[in-house]
């Protein structure tokens, strides 16, 4: 059961690397270069700045930024009970 667990987290920790990208883009295009390095280097960033130029951008009818925020809490869950029935 727990390599279920692991495969699930797993394509949400791919989910989440690209939704990162994609904010990365958007933060690139709009923000200009130093922005998106700062972004590039420190991932909390671009998450902060995603949610904080949401109404901004022309990603309002993508929900990009809530499907990286349940991404990050799914993988979060997903490990946890991975490593939950790991112990059996």
């Amino acid at each position: 059961m727990s390599t279920v667990f692991s495969i699930l987290a797993l394509l949400c920790n791919l989910a989440t690397l690209v939704f990162f990208i994609l904010v990365l883009i958007k933060m690139f295009q709009k923000a200009g270069a130093l922005q998106g390095i700062l972004g590039l280097i420190c991932g909390l960033w671009a998450f902060i700045w995603g949610w904080m130029n949401l109404k901004d951008e022309k990603f309002q009818n993508l929900p990009l930024m809530w499907s990286w925020t349940c991404a990050i809490v799914l993988s979060l869950v997903f490990q946890f009970l991975g490593g939950m029935f790991a112990g059996n």
